[in-house]
């Protein structure tokens, strides 16, 4: 960086994390031009592709997030993958910085017996397909009348939700079309959640249990055999306001009256069921759990007593993964990029000059999404740290061919139809208008799921008007 010119920095993915971080720099004291990179032609990443549609509470994320780039001070370069249209290197020539908030994009592994037969699918691909992400079919096989879902977080409980639920009361939502079609011949009526552990182990926050139990004609039905509490359990109900109230939301509905079950539709919620097998031959026909216990801090042992449940497809929800990022070091076991409070590290274990890392591929997929404030802040400080030292330069050995103009003359020379801010803002218009179509119902959007409409939509392009 030189005195004469503010510090250029690249921030790359464009949801929460790498919003958070943009505004934290900007406010940090340093002189800053900053560039927002995005894959996808809109912006907001996890809270447009990663919540499900009935969570407009959660989605008002979208509102602040809006806001912070509103200003203008945060340029959004959308519609460009960094490693494909544009390399880790090229952004180091036109940027003092770099900063990877790509966070995590696909489904942990989970390794049983069966895992690859038809009807099992990862939760990422089902929650991408039913926000409509534009890089997934446009269809899903909705064929099982029973189905497993593996995990206990709120994914989990989204993934549950929106197979259990009737279209009808997701038709206010931003739902996409082909979405909702596919949901409506869906033929399930019963959909299993299994969890390891036990009631006071559970990752669901109490918010998201609660709407559970409020989904029209679906019965939520919990097994009194599963509810044990170790020691553990009970220091993690005394230590954890949160705890105490899913825990409490659990055990009112064990008394709940089976006479009572009248829904046509059932979620059932199994603690300390292990899953050790998906069985079928050619196509997912069961799954098979074993019983646990708890051992008295909260972790379980399995007990030799195993129960086969009869599903026609299993989804799993046992957590998100991060994808490697080319010219970058990946830590393929806990699925990051490696770093040291979001200094990034080379494969020979020291820092990568002015290149950074926050949110989920910094530190793995954990916390909701306002922990990444704090993640953020850790990262921008080490950042203005180095920058202060005088450790951030571009490559480019002509200042001309530092920051934003620079990068928007390289991308077009390259024909990359990148998206703007003002592009997002005509898409989003777009996307309300058609929510006038829907006559009677409340409808604030309706999402246009193909990328190339998306894009033309945005560069102010003529387009087909093919939505999916």
């Amino acid at each position: 960086m030189t005195s004469s010119r503010p510090l250029s920095v690249a921030l790359v993915g464009a949801g929460p994390a790498g919003i958070y971080a943009a505004d934290i720099l900007s406010k940090s004291g340093l002189e800053v031009s900053i560039d927002l990179f995005e894959r996808l032609p809109a912006p907001f990443g996890l809270v447009r592709y990663g919540v499900a549609p009935d969570h407009p509470r959660i989605k008002q994320i979208i509102v602040a997030l809006y806001k912070i780039l509103q200003r203008g001070d945060i340029r959004l370069i959308g519609n460009v993958d960094v490693g494909q249209d544009v390399t880790l290197e090229e952004l180091q020539k036109h940027y003092d910085a770099v900063i990877f908030s790509t966070g995590s994009d696909r489904d942990a592994p989970l390794n049983i017996p069966g895992v690859e037969l038809p009807g099992s699918f990862g939760a990422a691909d089902f929650v991408s397909w039913y926000d409509g992400h534009p890089d997934v079919p446009r269809t899903w096989p909705l064929e099982a009348k029973e189905v497993a879902v593996v995990g206990v977080g709120n994914v989990a409980l989204d993934v549950a939700r929106m197979l259990a639920k009737h279209v009808d009361d997701l038709m206010v939502t931003e739902i996409p079309d082909n979405v909702a079609e596919g949901l409506r011949r869906s033929p399930v009526t019963d959909v299993h959640v299994f969890g390891r552990r036990g009631p006071a182990q559970v990752k669901f926050t109490p918010l998201e249990l609660r709407e559970l139990g409020k989904v029209p004609d679906v019965d939520v039905i919990v097994y009194d055999e599963d509810f044990q509490f170790d020691a553990g359990s009970e220091e993690a109900i005394r230590s954890s306001n949160q705890t105490k109230q899913v825990v409490k939301t659990l055990m009112d509905w064990t008394l709940r009256d089976p006479a009572e079950r009248t829904a046509s539709r059932r979620i059932h919620l199994h603690f300390l069921h292990r899953p050790v097998e998906i069985l079928g031959d050619g196509k997912v026909e069961a799954i098979r759990t074993e019983r646990t216990e708890l051992t008295g801090d909260g972790s379980v042992r399995g007990t030799g007593e195993f129960v086969d449940t009869p599903v026609q497809a299993v989804y799993r929800a046992v957590g998100y993964f991060g994808s490697a990022v080319s010219g970058l070091p990946f830590d393929e076991r806990s699925g990051v990029i490696p770093n040291t409070e979001g200094r990034v590290l080379g494969a020979d274990g020291e820092y990568l000059p002015g290149v950074y890392a926050t949110g989920w591929i910094k530190r793995g997929p954990v916390g909701l999404i306002g922990s990444t404030k704090s993640d953020a802040q850790q990262t921008i400080a080490h950042l203005v740290e180095d920058a202060q030292a005088g450790l951030l330069h571009a490559r480019s050995e002509d200042e001309a061919g530092v920051g934003h103009d620079a990068m928007l003359a390289a991308l077009e020379a390259a024909g990359v139809r990148y998206t703007t801010w003002e592009g997002w803002e005509l898409l989003d218009a777009f996307e309300r208008s058609l929510a006038e179509r829907y006559n009677g119902l409340d409808r604030e959007r309706v999402k246009v799921v193909q990328r190339e409409t998306m894009t033309a939509i945005s560069r102010g392009e003529e387009h087909d008007g093919r939505l999916l």
